[in-house]
């Protein structure tokens, strides 16, 4: 039986309904891309899109849940995003993917309360996927019309694990996390980099990954997906075992039963620098 709040649950539609009209704009907007800019570095891109599909969102909201403070990659805060509710949001997570007309790239909605998700969405319009969550009411895949529940693995072994990261756009100049990607291409039984820390999340909560880590992102890079492997039965900390904070910008997901030994693993080779 569900324990979610009927608030809850009603952000959780509102979330879904504007994460659709998103969607919709981005699968309309892959045959004409546009002009690809720079941000922090030559590898951070951001396109035309990137801005509509904000500007869809925060509008979308304020007029759907007026008041309510917005966390956003492109504009920033809106409102006093340190208040008791803020949604945090991502117009096109995985925009170097969008960019080059790869389909994994993500639009991500979350709202906070007290720092903590509490209702959350992921889509991937171009391949039909959209990820679900909202506190006490487990995790959900829609895929067109069918709706699934979800559950994390239940590989109890790193060796027998996939594991995903992602590395940081400037990692050329400044901290990265190359050596623990070699540590555990040893150690787990495969690492992937999609590219997307959302989907990534929404991954180990589907069971498709076993465990997820990585540093130096942005709060709405992991604030939707955390919510979605916590109610699919994953477990979700910062990056040295902590209570997670999508503003600390790292974390450690998994199933589980491998969260230990990633964590283990991690002291042995050293955390990525934060």
């Amino acid at each position: 039986m569900s324990s979610a709040s009927a608030e809850h649950l009603e952000f959780l539609s509102i979330a879904k309904a504007v994460g659709q009209e998103a969607s919709e704009l981005l699968r309309d907007a892959q045959t004409e891309i546009g002009e690809i800019r720079t941000k922090s570095t030559d590898r951070d891109l951001v396109t035309k899109w990137d801005t509509r599909s904000e500007e869809l969102i925060i509008a979308s909201l304020a007029k759907r849940a007026p008041g309510i403070a917005v966390l956003a990659e492109e504009s920033g805060g809106h409102g006093d995003t340190e208040s008791e509710r803020c949604w945090v949001i991502d117009p096109i997570d995985g925009t170097v993917n969008f960019a080059h007309g790869v389909p994994l790239f993500g639009v991500c909605i979350s709202l906070e309360e007290h720092g903590q998700p509490v209702a959350a969405v992921v889509s991937a319009p171009a391949l039909g996927w959209t990820f679900s969550a909202c506190l006490g009411d487990g995790a959900n895949m829609a895929m067109g019309t069918t709706l699934q529940p979800m559950r994390v693995s239940q590989t109890a072994e790193l060796g027998k694990s996939m594991l995903a990261s992602g590395f940081p756009y400037d990692r050329a100049v400044t901290h990265h996390n190359f050596p623990q990607w070699e540590h555990f291409l040893t150690k787990a039984g495969a690492c992937r980099r999609f590219g997307a820390a959302s989907l990534d999340l929404c991954m180990v909560a589907r069971g498709w990954l076993d465990g997820f880590w990585e540093t130096r992102l942005s709060p709405w890079d992991l604030s939707a997906g955390a919510l979605i492997v916590r109610e699919a039965g994953g477990c979700v900390t910062g990056i040295t075992g902590e209570p997670f904070s999508s503003r600390s910008g790292h974390a450690i997901a998994s199933n589980g039963v491998i969260h230990k030994e990633i964590l283990a693993e991690l002291a042995v080779v050293g955390t990525p620098k934060v």
